[in-house]
């Protein structure tokens, strides 16, 4: 527990690389344009074009 009472001011500098690893892990997959594609295709239902 003392690295974190000592390294605190830097903790959410983990937090940015762990997002950042996984959203490139992601990318690498494919997965954001399927992502992608769900929310454009919900966000058009919803206003009533689609």
């Amino acid at each position: 527990m003392a690295f974190w009472r000592n390294n605190r001011k830097y903790a959410w500098l983990l937090g940015v690389l762990l997002g950042l690893g996984c959203w490139g892990m992601g990318y690498a997959q494919g997965q954001f344009d399927i992502i992608w594609k769900k929310a454009v295709m919900i966000c058009l239902e919803c206003i009533g074009i689609g």
